[in-house]
């Protein structure tokens, strides 16, 4: 799926990315890379690992920290099912500035307590991305407060390529990376860093089966919507949006190799594996990748790939009896 981007806007660079990384330093974790499986040379980037849990952190700490004193002041706000929604509380509450975060209502409990333990304060809607952005759209414009975007925003594409950049610097010689794909703001700028360090390896996107719009809009070569009820299905409540965004969409289809599904029950097995095999505590949105490189290597050309591959988990909130149901979980055959 490799191509010229959907515009000539620029896409986010390599110095961008290693700006982010600076912003970052001392702030977010350099994620370990743990051997994962019986092949050789598989990994699991542990995002999980993040001091919110998830490498949302990432993109969220640069984007308000790239905000001029005046406006941190005033505050900021987003829209988010929850990590991100997480890591904007915490960049906020590290720089100062007061945050407001629009929820849906069927978010895990464990991420609204999360976010409102770092002092932001909490707006529930229902369960469709675009009903959380024109709420915080309208609160932004009452309260004049900055909206932080989830995922179409350049400063939070560079930022969460500091987690590419850091997968190249540790292993220069990767063949491939799998990273999840919900608004593709990770994807995109992993894609960015690894495209521009290590231009021969292969970047696989891993979507679920019942929230596929991101292969769906590749495929057609537009932004394809699919609608709150149907990406609701997916028990990967972090990769609900309803589609991609302008900026990402430009960044997937210039930079993506490919793009693989993977199903419930897989998703569901790959977080127990996660537990079992790598002692990570992984989200069902965390484990897509763990799914895509045990069940779906044939389809994402990785069956006989000798090098180094990556699979990145990007986050492990998961609520506490959900995880325990999850870790009962059949392995597919």
């Amino acid at each position: 799926m490799t191509g010229p981007a959907l515009d000539a806007a620029r896409l986010v660079s390599i110095d961008d990315v290693r700006s982010a990384a600076r912003t970052l330093d001392g702030v977010a974790l350099r994620s370990p890379l743990l051997p994962f499986g019986p092949t050789p040379h598989r990994y699991l980037k542990a995002e999980s690992l993040q001091p919110i849990g998830a490498f949302k952190i990432r993109g969220a700490y640069v984007a308000v920290a790239s905000l001029p004193a005046e406006a941190r002041g005033r505050g900021v706000i987003t829209y988010s099912s929850g990590n991100h929604a997480q890591g904007v509380a915490r960049a906020a509450r590290l720089l100062g500035a007061p945050a407001i975060v629009v929820m849906p209502s069927d978010a895990p409990e464990i991420k609204r307590r999360r976010v409102e333990a770092d002092g932001a304060e909490v707006v529930v809607v229902g369960t469709a991305s675009e009903e959380r952005r024109l709420v915080a759209e309208r609160l932004a414009d009452e309260h004049g407060l900055t909206i932080i975007p989830p995922y179409d925003d350049d400063r939070i594409i560079a930022g969460q390529g500091t987690c590419g950049l850091e997968i190249v610097e540790d292993l220069p010689d990767v063949a491939a990376v799998l990273v999840p794909i919900g608004g593709g703001g990770l994807a995109s700028g992993v894609a960015a860093a690894v495209r521009a360090v290590r231009p021969a390896c292969r970047i696989i996107g891993v979507e679920p089966e019942l929230a596929a719009d991101a292969r769906e809009s590749l495929e057609a070569g537009r932004i394809v919507e699919w609608s709150a009820e149907r990406v609701s299905r997916t028990i990967a409540d972090g990769t609900r949006t309803q589609s991609l965004g302008v900026r990402t969409f430009a960044h997937l289809r210039a930079l993506l190799d490919r793009i693989v599904t993977v199903s419930e029950a897989e998703i569901a097995a790959g977080v127990r594996i996660a537990a079992e095999e790598a002692r990570l505590v992984v989200e069902p949105s965390g484990a897509l990748t763990v799914a895509a490189l045990r069940w779906r290597a044939d389809e994402a050309g990785l069956a006989d790939e000798t090098g180094p591959v990556v699979a990145i988990v990007s986050g492990g909130n998961v609520d506490p009896d959900r995880y325990r149901e999850l870790l009962t979980s059949p392995i597919p055959g």
